[in-house]
């Protein structure tokens, strides 16, 4: 079926027809080589699709098969699948929460609930507490009943959620659209012209074939497969920057995008905390309170936390001459932990936790402790988790210390924390800006500590909206916001769809680029659904394309690659809608004024199958950097316009040839089908020199060489083929050279004039 649904696009089907009529009418040859080309279009979309797919399968790793259970009084492990509501998980530091559950009980148990809340902290969890499926724990151990499982779980709701069709991508929309247009504007001029050939007493079915040669020239049936070639190099090119593009169709979307959502935490930042900052009690960098909190990390030996492996990783400090002799551990009531240190026999409590009851066992003078608190509360407001940090001397010898001892001491300052920005994502959101695309934050996070990374990386935001906020708003006000704002804080997985879905809504081509459970309904709304190598699987089972790397400077390359293969499909169009269009208008005119066909059906379809196949290399094309600095877009308007100025040249020039041949060289039917032959063939394709670039052919801006080399080669062989047994299979006349020399001076003039109309076209504002 997946198969089969690659053709089921209405210009495929177009094609399909047209192929089956001509067949029963005895084209078999032509009707053989256009079924071919959709066949092999085809063929390449699901291929690359398939391929792309499996190659994410390999990609996706499950977090986890089995989890603990008590069963019968005894631990055992089971599959995920086996788990039924009732069962007793045992949950310990780094497993996956294989349900929704209840706590039964709990030590020292954090949660890392980024996958669903996008909170980037862990989060303290006690008994009674619930805990859903897909979290994992940082800390601790804990026994947990099952409540839920599979869709039953908040999990499951967003994966059951994830079931239904994709919505429609802005590409998608705008190849249907097109598509219907070809339909509408074939079915009109073949009508004209069977009716019109009928009523002027022709042969019907010689009619009926110049009708449906007319219908296939009209046609631009290698654009799926010139779409798909571009597509599938495209792919490639990415992959080799470890980018896998599992829907071939995202890579344009992902090239017209406008704006790209992205949550913060994991995507933005590397989802670990880090000190960041140590500052005595007025703020002032203080290398005594690192040392004292670097000592209480080292010797730590506690359930391990995330704030002392921070500590422990900033950096490596020489702490020859210390000696742990204690330690007091951390406890919810306290809310800090102690340690003893000897140096120079000297005995040291060092305690750290949280500010309020570091202050409340150190600082005695009100002013000095306001003046402390306020330091507290900047680096809070700066979006930072913050410890303060308080030692005094303790007595030594044969003492046993306690947690009664923590009093009385002195104030040393306060070591901060964050989940820092990425190293490379800084420039990645600069590139992506001068790129044309704007970039908006979606996070559960809060504003404060969105507000700080988006200063850190460079992100210049125009306004801040809560998840509370939004809600309170009505349906013309979410609208206008969505679009003003760039930080939307405190949101949950419904409101970040509703936004990506406003913004489509809007004519906004929108990406969403997350790695958590929450953010997979997102990506599926988005035109281009982005996820990156470290999501969970659910997130990158329903991306279109996947970052295997950290770095996010493969975006950049994945939106440039996106608007070559735009740019290069829509040259094609282009072509095909000015000199093509004009071609088979002039076709409709000279039938009706003309004693005989200006070129019969066999002469239309050879014709147009070279013009084709001179154009298989457009997906090589050399592309403008000016075209690639913005989001280019597909805009049916700007088209029907460039029909409507270049077609008419293009039919003007060949009203001039045919008065040529007609009346100035006085050439027979077979003779003049056989110029305007030439004429056609040579417009054609030789006018992509001038319509694939806005700038001087050649001179500014050249074609590949496949593209030349093709284009050259396609016009040879279709002015060589009259003077060839081949000319008579088709019933061409022979030409003198005097006529070929106009002919070919014709071609000049009409190349030249379309360069300047180019020019006019884009310098005057008609686009």
């Amino acid at each position: 079926m997946a198969f089969i649904r690659k053709f089921n696009s209405p210009l495929l089907l177009i094609l399909v027809f047209a192929a089956i009529i001509a067949g029963f009418v005895g084209e078999r040859a032509n009707a053989t080589i256009i079924l071919t080309m959709v066949f092999i279009s085809g063929v390449l979309d699901f291929t690359n699709t398939y391929r792309s797919e499996k190659a994410v399968e390999k990609l996706v790793k499950k977090v986890t098969s089995t989890a603990t259970v008590i069963r019968n009084g005894k631990e055992k492990e089971v599959h995920l699948k086996d788990i039924v509501p009732g069962d007793i998980v045992v949950l310990s530091a780094g497993d996956i929460i294989p349900a929704d559950c209840k706590l039964l009980d709990a030590d020292n148990f954090f949660v890392n609930q980024s996958a669903l809340t996008g909170e980037a902290f862990p989060v303290e969890k006690k008994a009674d507490d619930p805990v859903l499926m897909g979290t994992n724990v940082v800390t601790g151990r804990a026994k947990a009943i099952v409540e839920k499982t599979g869709l039953s779980t908040e999990f499951g709701r967003i994966a059951e959620s994830l079931e239904t069709a994709p919505p429609e991508t802005d590409f998608e929309k705008n190849i249907k659209n097109f598509s219907y247009f070809i339909l509408r504007l074939t079915f009109v001029m073949v009508s004209f012209v069977f009716i019109a050939n009928a009523l002027l007493g022709r042969d019907l079915l010689e009619s009926f074939l110049f009708a449906v040669a007319i219908a296939v020239g009209l046609t631009p049936e290698l654009l799926p497969i010139i779409m798909s070639v571009s597509l599938s190099r495209g792919s490639i090119e990415m992959s080799k920057k470890e980018v896998i593009v599992k829907n071939l169709s995202s890579i344009e979307s992902f090239g017209s995008m406008d704006i790209l959502c992205t949550d913060k935490t994991g995507t933005l930042t590397q989802n670990k905390i880090a000190l960041i900052k140590y500052v005595d009690g007025y703020g002032n960098i203080s290398e005594g309170t690192l040392l004292h909190a670097y000592l209480g990390g080292v010797f730590h030996t506690g359930v391990k936390d995330f704030f002392n492996n921070a500590i422990r990783e900033y950096k490596k400090l020489d702490i020859k001459g210390y000696e742990k002799v204690y330690e007091i551990p951390f406890d919810f009531d306290r809310r800090r932990e102690s340690m003893i240190v000897k140096i120079e026999g000297e005995h040291i409590m060092i305690t750290k936790g949280a500010p309020e009851d570091i202050l409340s066992i150190s600082v005695t003078d009100k002013a000095m402790r306001d003046k402390f608190s306020d330091t507290f509360a900047s680096l809070s407001r700066d979006g930072f988790r913050v410890l303060a940090v308080a030692q005094k001397e303790v007595a030594s010898g044969n003492v046993i210390y306690s947690k009664e001892e923590e009093k009385d001491m002195s104030f040393l300052g306060f070591v901060a924390f964050l989940d820092p920005p990425k190293k490379d994502v800084k420039d990645t959101i600069e590139e992506l800006i001068a790129l044309g695309i704007e970039v908006k934050i979606l996070t559960g996070d809060s504003e404060i500590l969105t507000e700080k990374i988006c200063r850190e990386i460079g992100l210049k935001y125009s306004n801040v909206i809560t998840g509370e906020q939004l809600s309170a708003l009505s349906e013309h006000e979410f609208k206008k916001t969505v679009l003003n704002t760039t930080i939307f804080s405190r949101v949950h997985p419904d409101q970040k769809e509703k936004i990506i879905i406003a913004l489509k809504k809007a004519g906004k081509v929108t990406g969403f680029l997350g790695d958590g459970i929450n953010d997979a309904p997102s990506i599926k709304a988005a035109d281009v659904g982005i996820s990156v190598n470290n999501a969970v699987d659910v997130a990158k089972e329903t991306a279109d394309i996947i970052l295997t790397r950290k770095s996010l400077r493969v975006l950049k390359e994945g939106v440039i690659e996106g608007r070559k293969t735009l740019q290069n499909t829509m040259k094609y169009i282009m072509m095909g809608l000015s000199s093509n269009f004009g071609n088979m208008f002039s076709m409709m005119g000279a039938s009706l004024l003309l004693p005989f066909l200006p070129m019969l059906p066999s002469q239309v379809l050879l014709n147009n199958f070279l013009y084709d196949v001179s154009q298989l290399s457009l997906s090589t094309d050399s592309v403008d950097k000016e075209s690639i600095k913005s989001p280019p877009h597909w805009d049916m308007n700007f088209i029907k316009r460039f029909m409507y100025v270049f077609g008419p040249i293009s039919s003007i020039f060949d009203f001039l040839t045919f008065g040529m041949l007609l009346y100035v060289f006085k050439l027979t039917q077979g003779a003049f089908q056989t110029g305007w032959f030439l004429e056609s063939i040579a417009t054609q394709v030789f006018v992509i020199y001038m319509i694939r670039t806005k700038k001087l052919p050649f001179l500014e801006s050249s074609p590949s060489k496949l593209v030349l080399l093709n284009t050259l080669l396609a016009v040879s062989v279709a002015w060589v083929i009259p003077y060839t047994p081949l000319g008579g299979i088709f019933n061409f006349g022979r030409i003198s050279s005097h006529v070929l020399a106009s002919i070919a001076g014709i071609v000049l003039i009409y190349l030249l004039l379309v360069e300047l109309a180019k020019r006019i076209f884009y310098s005057k504002g008609i686009v």
